[in-house]
């Protein structure tokens, strides 16, 4: 099997870091949630050694991602977990969550199951960071999302761009305040929430 690959990623990887050398500076644990490719999860771990960064997608991703961490080699890379977000998450606490394309992917229910798993593992003061694409009162911040939200609801009605406001309200129901959210390049959004 050759590595999986995402141009996405490699696209967006460099943007994304630099948002978080800042919102994870005071922090050690990391859980991805929806690893991929791996790509992610191997360029944030080399960049960021003060982290541990744990990886975590469902079993059919595992052995791409396990690619990418056997030739980076890094002893702050963990292994993927088996979560799927139908079920209970296999880790403990841990002082941020990341997670990247995953809202529009898969369905709302499974959004919300999300942040019942953040409000059982995210440490007190943790951080919460979303990268994607969102709509804001109902409105694409693009024609491309318009065009892209369309795409993912033809291939599976459950999916489909998110409404910010609905997403920052099952924040707030799982203890979380927004810190940031920033412009990303290709129209997607950096939300950054904070555990209070």
């Amino acid at each position: 099997m050759t590595k999986p690959f995402s141009q996405a990623c490699e696209n967006n990887k460099t943007p994304i870091l630099k948002q978080l050398k800042t919102v994870l500076k005071n922090t050690k644990t990391v859980l991805e949630v929806g690893s991929g490719t791996g790509q992610h999860s191997v360029f944030f771990a080399e960049q960021l050694p003060h982290l541990q960064w744990h990886t975590s997608d469902r079993a059919i991703n595992h052995e791409g991602i396990n690619l990418w961490h056997r030739e980076a080699n890094l002893t702050n890379l963990h292994a993927p977990l088996e979560l799927d977000l139908n079920n209970e998450w296999p880790v403990d606490k841990v002082d941020a969550i990341y997670t990247a394309n995953t809202f529009h992917i898969v369905s709302w229910q499974l959004v919300e199951r999300f942040f019942d798993g953040v409000k059982r593992h995210l440490n007190n003061e943790g951080m919460l960071c979303i990268y994607g694409p969102f709509k804001y009162q109902g409105e694409f911040t693009s024609p491309s999302n318009d065009d892209f939200s369309a795409f993912l609801t033809e291939r599976d009605p459950l999916s489909g761009i998110r409404n910010f406001e609905a997403v920052e309200q099952l924040a707030k129901q799982a203890g979380l305040s927004l810190i940031s959210d920033t412009a990303m390049p290709a129209n997607n959004q950096l939300l950054v929430f904070k555990r209070q």
